[in-house]
């Protein structure tokens, strides 16, 4: 059996399951890096999620453990029919609004849970093995291949390679929230890492949403 490192705090204890993991999260940064050994990530504005699934058996927790599986049936419908062995994923509930692009308004107001999906972009288990110490390169690989035939519940999230700051100017002329940049060799670390870097559109629905509720 596989012992998870997952260091949850007495608060959360009695809500989040043993096999819940910390999730990483990335650092705020300014510009987006251009050397080589990165890939480029869109983020997408909506609310974090670890998916656990055995079989047909799938949970959805929020980043501090708690249950919303019944909140999204679509995503725990089509993770379900992976008839997955055994995984964990971190993944980003989203909801689209009307343009195409993730709209966190529509997702928070839970009229529109029967239509939410999940990004998929990191794999933290598979078949009884933590895989968070191998690379990040190793990871996505391995989820790519999980999720081949995944219906739209649940989506492969893609990643760039380049000029960080041109995909970055190209996300924002889209009206997308921004981009988050991973080092390829970096393993999943709980709590918030360098190796993960967030640079954030200013003209974002979810910067202003900030700014304005400052």
């Amino acid at each position: 059996m596989v012992q998870w490192r997952n260091g949850v705090t007495r608060k959360r204890a009695a809500r989040a399951p043993t096999a819940f993991i910390n999730p990483c999260l990335p650092t705020r940064a300014d510009h987006a890096p251009v050397a080589d050994g990165w890939v480029h990530e869109i983020k997408h504005d909506g609310f974090r999620l670890q998916i656990h699934a055995r079989k047909d058996r799938v949970r959805l927790y929020t980043m501090t453990g708690v249950n919303w599986t019944e909140r999204y049936p679509w995503i725990a419908q089509d993770v379900a029919r992976l008839n997955i062995d055994h995984a964990i994923i971190d993944a980003e509930c989203c909801c689209d609004g009307e343009n195409g692009i993730t709209d966190f308004n529509r997702l928070q107001s839970r009229t529109h849970d029967a239509l939410a999906y999940a990004y998929a972009f990191d794999l933290l288990a598979i078949d009884g093995a933590d895989t968070r110490g191998l690379p990040l390169s190793e990871r996505k690989a391995a989820l790519a291949h999980l999720l081949r035939k995944a219906k739209p519940g649940i989506r492969y999230s893609e990643h760039i390679s380049g000029d960080g700051r041109v995909i970055f100017e190209r996300a924002c002329m889209m009206g997308l929230e921004g981009i988050v940049s991973k080092r390829l060799n970096s393993p999943y670390r709980s709590g918030r890492v360098k190796s993960w870097l967030k640079v954030k559109n200013p003209k974002a629905a979810a910067v202003l949403r900030v700014q304005e509720s400052g």
